[in-house]
C-alpha cells in the first residue's frame, strides 16, 4: 500500500470532472493569468509536491515557495506577489485568498455525496415526529415524539434525535450522535457520536451529599456551525445554552450549561468552557484551553493552547499559560526563567572547576 494516496480515494469521496480552467478561475474568484488556455482541462486537485500536470494545487504560505518552483502541477491558486514563482508550464489563478479559493474548487472537484431521501426499514420513528420526506433516515436511527426533521436533513446510522428536538434544513447528523432538548439551525453538522443536550453538571452540596439541580433549559445552534466527532454540549439549567452562527467546533471539545458562544468562533481539540461562561464574537480558544465558569471573553479574543483562564479576556488580547496571562507578559516570564536557569547553571561548572583546582 502507497503511503503517497491520490487525493480524493474514490473509494470514500465522490468525483466530479474534468473542469476547464476558465471554469475553475470562476469558481475560484479568481484571475486566470493566460486566459487563452482556458478550455484546457483539469482532472482533480493535488498538494504541490504531487501534483501533476492534470492537477491543480495551491500556495497559501510563502515560507513553501520552493515546493511552488519545483512542484509539476498543471494549474496553481497563488496571491499576485507569488505569480512569479510559478514554475513554467504551470498556469497560475490569482487570488488574494489561496486557501479560501482552494476550498471552493476542492468542493467543486469532490462535492459532498448526494443525499437518499427516505427512513430506512430499520429505523425507529415515533409517529408524532415530522420528517420531510427530502430528509434521510440513517439504518437503525432513533426519532422520538413531535421532532422536527427539515428538508436535505442527514441523519446517520444509529443516531438518536430526541423528543421535541427540531432540526432545520440541511443539517447532517453522524453516526452514534444524540440530540435532545436541542433547536438546530439551517445546515449544522454534528459529527459522529457527539452529545448535544445532555444534563449539565450541575449539583448543590448538601449535609448529606450532593443534589441534583434540574437542568431545565436547551441547546441552541445557529445557522452553518460544524460540531466534531465526540464533543459535548451540556443543555442549560434555567436558560439555554447557545451556539453563534458560524462557529467551528473541533473535536472532543466540551462545552458546559448555560454557555454563550458569539458568532464565527474557533474551538480547538480538547478544550473546556466551563459553565456560564460568555464568549464573544470570532474568538478563538486553541486546543487543551480550559475556562473556569461564569467568565466574560471579548470579542476576537485569543486563548493559547494549554491556556488555564480564570479571568475576563478583554476584546482583542492574546492569552497563554496557567494561569492565563497576556502573551508578552508570559514569554517575557519564560525568558526571565531560562536566563536564571542558564545563569545557575553556570555557576554550577564554575564551583565544579573550582572545587577541581582545589583538589
Amino acid at each position: 500500500m502507497s503511503r503517497d494516496a491520490a487525493t480524493g480515494d474514490p473509494r470514500f469521496f465522490a468525483r466530479s470532472g474534468p473542469h476547464a480552467l476558465r471554469r475553475l478561475a470562476e469558481v475560484a474568484g479568481g484571475e486566470l493569468t493566460e486566459p487563452a488556455a482556458g478550455e484546457r482541462l483539469i482532472q482533480g486537485i493535488a498538494p504541490l509536491q504531487s501534483a501533476g500536470p492534470e492537477q491543480i494545487s495551491f500556495l497559501d504560505n510563502r515560507r513553501y515557495g520552493a515546493a511552488l518552483a519545483a512542484s509539476r502541477a498543471g494549474a496553481v491558486l497563488v496571491q499576485p506577489q507569488m505569480q512569479a514563482r510559478v514554475p513554467a508550464g504551470c498556469i497560475a489563478i490569482l487570488t488574494a485568498e489561496p486557501y479560501a479559493a482552494w476550498a471552493r474548487v476542492a468542493a467543486l472537484f469532490h462535492p459532498p455525496p448526494p443525499s437518499a431521501p427516505g427512513v430506512h426499514p430499520s429505523a425507529v420513528v415515533d409517529g408524532t415526529a415530522r420528517i420531510d420526506p427530502a430528509a434521510e433516515i440513517g439504518p437503525l436511527a432513533v426519532i422520538g415524539a413531535g421532532a422536527e426533521i427539515a428538508a436535505g436533513c442527514r441523519i446517520g446510522p444509529l443516531a438518536v434525535i430526541g423528543a421535541g428536538v427540531v432540526l432545520g434544513p440541511d443539517c447532517r447528523i453522524g453516526a452514534q450522535a444524540s440530540v435532545s432538548h436541542a433547536l438546530l439551525g439551517a445546515r449544522v453538522a454534528i459529527g459522529p457520536g457527539a452529545r448535544i443536550g445532555h444534563e449539565g453538571f450541575g449539583f448543590a452540596p448538601t449535609s448529606t451529599g450532593f443534589l441534583s439541580v434540574p437542568q431545565l433549559g436547551r441547546v441552541v445552534v445557529e445557522d452553518d456551525v460544524d460540531i466534531g466527532a465526540n464533543t459535548t454540549i451540556d443543555r442549560g439549567s434555567a436558560q439555554d445554552t447557545w451556539i453563534g452562527a458560524g462557529t467551528r467546533i473541533d473535536n472532543l471539545v466540551q462545552i458546559g450549561h448555560n454557555v454563550r458562544l458569539g458568532r464565527a468562533c474557533v474551538i480547538v481539540a480538547q478544550a473546556g468552557i466551563s459553565g456560564s461562561t460568555i464568549v464573544g464574537d470570532q474568538v478563538v480558544i486553541a486546543g487543551q484551553a480550559g475556562l473556569i465558569g461564569h467568565l466574560a471573553i471579548g470579542d476576537r479574543a485569543r486563548i493559547g493552547a494549554q491556556a488555564g483562564v480564570m479571568g475576563d479576556v478583554t476584546a482583542g488580547a492574546d492569552v497563554l499559560g496557567s494561569p492565563a496571562q497576556p502573551v508578552r507578559t508570559f514569554f517575557r516570564e519564560v525568558a526571565v526563567l531560562r536566563g536564571l536557569a542558564r545563569r545557575r547553571s553556570a555557576e554550577h561548572k564554575d564551583d565544579t572547576r573550582g572545587s577541581k583546582e582545589t583538589d
